[in-house]
């Protein structure tokens, strides 16, 4: 690359190169296995369709070797099953040096054991759920699992298809924040027996563990505060009104307004469909300010609400700044502290949540692999919520 030459010929060059690097790659494969495996296996599979790594016949062929020996060398059971140390040896030299990669596969077909968690989410860009994936994702792996993930967008159907899916793969468990607050899919995947952690929202009649933050603790001091401060006309700008989660939220926002004395108006009550959600908000600030000019404070339910309430804010020319009006939120997002610094938020304590759900399924999923064990009785963990009132 970088001369006339080479950009003439590009496509002949490169062809070239790879004929060349086919017909002496036996002689530098292990070498550049040892350096980039993982990227090796994927260029090499992009470039002739084939994947290096060899299998247990190879290395069996190769050795002289029946298979089932190697395969107890390869899994760790050589002194078990008595071969010998010089055999053994043999057997990892000969696995480093034909780039070998167990079937993973093939292996939890064999043992029932995946060593694979499935993890569903309403919605993967959502910042929250995005967090909670990290930190399962890392609290699994140091557990020695992998993790699958995938969306719902907070539709039933493709959550109940994505639960029979992940069942399909074998994971060894799922954690799931359902979407369907019927849970029947969840209900009957809990029912055979397979692990399961709901987080976020829990179900009423599934007999599985879950993880939530307590929801109506939360909206009650993030509600009592503005009121604390002198708000009355407090509006709340809600959705999925039939989620548990919802309603504990909202029953902590007429719970505070009631220990102030204050009218629950229900001109100030907003409720945002999650189709099209962003022109939605707009329309309910709309109608709120337009039959309640005098709003002086707004508590939202979820962080996703206020972002886009802060974007209605900003095109409507509204001040927040001038501590006119109060701001609260269920949980946050870095943009507040840019937008309105003002705002108050309940944060969620995403590391517990992420620690407790593994925790919860990782005992449910030793106990499921335990010969005439009981399967333990589902926990539930409530979780307080992090209070932070930044317009003191």
């Amino acid at each position: 690359p970088g001369t006339k030459k080479t950009r003439r010929a590009g496509p002949a060059v490169f062809f070239a190169s790879i004929a060349r690097i086919k017909n002496s790659r036996r002689h530098f494969t292990a070498g550049l296995f040892a350096e980039c495996r993982k990227n090796f296996i994927f260029v090499e599979h992009c470039l002739y369709g084939e994947i290096v790594g060899a299998s247990l016949k190879d290395i069996a062929c190769k050795l002289n070797l029946s298979k089932t020996t190697v395969s107890w060398v390869l899994s760790g059971q050589g002194d078990k099953k008595g071969i010998s140390a010089e055999t053994q040896s043999r057997v990892l030299a000969c696995a480093r040096s034909l780039a070998y990669e167990p079937n993973l596969l093939a292996r939890s077909l064999n043992t029932g054991v995946s060593k694979t968690i499935g993890l569903i989410l309403p919605s993967i860009s959502d910042t929250f759920f995005a967090h909670i994936a990290d930190r399962i994702e890392s609290e699994a792996e140091r557990e020695g699992y992998s993790l699958m993930i995938a969306g719902s967008n907070y539709e039933t159907e493709r959550e109940n298809a994505l639960i029979r899916l992940f069942r399909s793969k074998k994971v060894d468990g799922i954690i799931i924040a359902p979407a369907d607050a019927s849970g029947r899919e969840v209900g009957r995947l809990a029912e055979s027996g397979c692990p399961v952690v709901l987080f976020d929202r829990c179900l009423a009649k599934t007999d599985a563990g879950c993880v939530v933050i307590d929801n109506e603790a939360g909206s009650h001091a993030l509600v009592r505060h503005l009121a604390a401060r002198g708000f009355r006309k407090i509006a709340i700008i809600t959705t999925f009104p039939h989620l548990p989660t919802m309603e504990l939220r909202h029953r902590g926002y007429l719970r505070a307004l009631a220990e102030a004395g204050l009218h629950a108006d229900p001109r100030l009550y907003g409720e945002v469909a999650y189709a099209g959600y962003r022109q939605h908000v707009c329309d309910t600030l709309d109608r709120i300010l337009a039959t309640v000019p005098d709003t002086d404070g707004f508590f939202f339910t979820t962080h996703i609400l206020a972002t886009e309430a802060l974007r209605y804010f900003h095109d409507r020319g509204i001040d927040i700044s001038d501590g006119r009006r109060g701001l609260a939120c269920m949980h946050e997002d870095p943009l507040f502290r840019l937008a309105a610094p003002r705002m108050s938020v309940a944060r969620f304590p995403v590391e517990e949540i992420s620690a407790h759900a593994v925790r919860l399924l990782l005992r449910q999923i030793r106990e499921s692999q335990s010969p005439g064990s009981v399967r333990p009785a589902p926990e539930s963990v409530v979780l307080p919520c992090r209070m932070e009132f930044r317009d003191e």
